[in-house]
């Protein structure tokens, strides 16, 4: 695999083709999209496969599930604070070189997570990963945005959605036979080869674009207290309860807020925001927000607790847990698109009431899933029906965002809208299993996790319905949403947060 001096020389090298002028049918376009789907699918592996493997990973480094819990905390955790940030890098120097940086940055990580002896460094190690996915991640659209000629990128972005959808698709799959055929570390070493051979095609098709308007001071201070209140806030909900751990906890809780907030007044005063708070004045737009935070802290913490609740109370093997969610992936790539249409026609306020309350029926059909679960009578409805409801909502979910701002700031909405879904589930999945009365070593013994994952599922139901109730209470009737942002829904499985809309001025993300 090529070495980080590769990634840093990576635009002086000299690639076919120049950005803005790419066909899609050329080798240069094929190319481009090749190492776009490559990396990116790579980061969404990640955002699934890795719950397959959690209960491998507990049993071998005798964890508790509170290291569970940071195993994917700890990689939404950096990448929701950092994915704004990200793009902004790779506006300003370089979205081919910040892109071929996160992904090596990424398979580093990926590494050290596979050689991980402890507990303790496969968290550092997911950390660090999710830093590489927020440089990879909103680079592998823009680049995309940038790079074809306007003619063809409707095109290339669909392909992109849908091959990176097929990826997530056959993720679990694949990282379940990984886990029963050889080891959960292969689930990360699988990141290796993915990585070289996207770095090589990069470097040797992708022409590099930047924004030269693009001068403005990067909020590094704004992502550093972004990511400091998230973890502060999951440390406080994940530390043990008892007399030991409360006051840490509660002091991690109260400095967590506190970053918070300063980190909200920063973006009122500091003239280049991340997260821009005039957006938030659309009562649209924040309503679409809280509706996001809903549905994926909902899906989030389904995600999490279904595929060990399938291997630690029904029995089933790492494989068959991940092909038991394929249904949900097939469902999205097959009927987003059509969603799209539909909200484009309609509005999007029915399907933005309709599909939350279609999850929530699912999530309460998992109840069924217990000691013993069939699959086709037990798993099977479940799992079809958040795969419907999903594909409902999040066409016109994100359809809605771009409507709501203006065109200058498409991207940086789409952006706030992919942190906040990625922040739901990361504070989701510190909640729950407080919530659920889960702690220690309960992953591993049946009968309660099987109560705390009722109790859970139940939650779920309810965020899902709440979304439901925002929509009605806040969304104003539409007829319909205009043709550009509608095409915004594309042919898509986004499992752990809304697809990232490169801003139409430049590209970024």
């Amino acid at each position: 695999m090529s070495g980080m001096g590769d990634a840093v020389r990576a635009d002086r090298a000299a690639p076919r083709g120049v950005a803005g002028s790419v066909a899609f049918s050329s080798g240069t376009g094929r190319g481009v999209l090749l190492a776009t789907v490559l990396a990116s699918g790579m980061a969404m592996l990640d955002g699934t496969v890795v719950n397959v493997a959690l209960p491998h990973i507990g049993a071998d480094l005798h964890a508790e599930l509170s290291g569970l819990q940071w195993t994917i905390t700890g990689y939404t955790l950096t990448l929701a604070a950092l994915i704004l940030l990200g793009g902004s890098l790779g506006d300003r120097y370089g979205r081919r070189r910040i892109f071929v940086i996160g992904t090596v940055w990424f398979a580093a990580a990926s590494a050290l997570c596979g050689l991980a002896p402890s507990i303790e460094v496969l968290i550092g190690a997911r950390l660090l990963q999710g830093v590489g996915g927020a440089l990879l991640t909103p680079g592998s659209l823009a680049l995309i945005q940038a790079t074809f000629r306007k003619d063809d990128r409707a095109r290339a972005i669909g392909a992109w959605s849908g091959l990176g959808g097929v990826a997530t698709a056959i993720g679990p799959l694949v990282g379940g036979w990984l886990v029963d055929a050889a080891s959960w570390r292969f689930v990360f070493y699988l990141n290796l080869p993915l990585a070289a051979v996207a770095v090589a095609v990069t470097l040797r098709y992708v022409p590099e674009s930047r924004d030269p308007g693009d001068t403005g001071r990067f909020d590094v201070l704004g992502a550093v207290l972004c990511a400091l209140g998230l973890a502060g806030l999951t440390y406080a909900l994940v530390q043990p309860t008892d007399a030991a751990g409360r006051p840490v906890g509660l002091i991690a809780g109260v400095l967590g807020v506190a970053a918070l907030v300063v980190f909200l007044l920063r973006q009122r005063r500091v003239a280049n925001p991340m997260m821009p708070l005039d957006l938030f004045r659309s009562r649209t737009f924040s309503t679409i927000n809280a509706v996001t935070f809903a549905v994926y802290a909902g899906l989030s913490g389904l995600m999490f607790f279904v595929v060990l609740q399938l291997q630690t109370v029904s029995g089933y093997s790492a494989f068959a847990a991940g092909v038991s969610l394929l249904p949900f992936t097939l469902i999205m790539l097959a009927l987003s698109a059509t969603s799209g249409r539909v909200a484009q026609r309609i509005g999007p306020r029915t399907q933005l009431i309709v599909g939350p309350a279609l999850t929530a029926v699912g999530m309460l059909l998992t109840l069924r899933i217990g000691p013993h679960a069939h699959y086709l009578t037990d798993v099977l409805p479940a799992i079809v029906v958040v795969g419907l409801g999903m594909t409902v909502v999040v066409a016109p979910l994100t359809a809605t965002v771009l409507a709501a701002a203006d065109e200058r700031h498409a991207g940086i909405a789409s952006g706030v809208n992919n942190a906040v879904a990625r922040a739901a589930g990361l504070l989701a999945v510190a909640a729950l299993p407080l919530a659920a009365g889960l702690s220690g070593a309960a992953y591993r013994e049946p009968a309660a996790f099987d109560h705390g994952f009722r109790i859970a599922m139940l939650i779920c139901a309810a965020l899902l319905v709440a979304g439901t109730v925002l929509s009605v209470a806040l969304l104003r009737p539409t007829r319909r949403l205009p043709a550009e942002r509608a095409s915004a829904s594309r042919v898509t499985c986004p499992v752990t947060g809304p697809p990232v809309e490169p801003d139409r001025s430049h590209g970024g993300a």
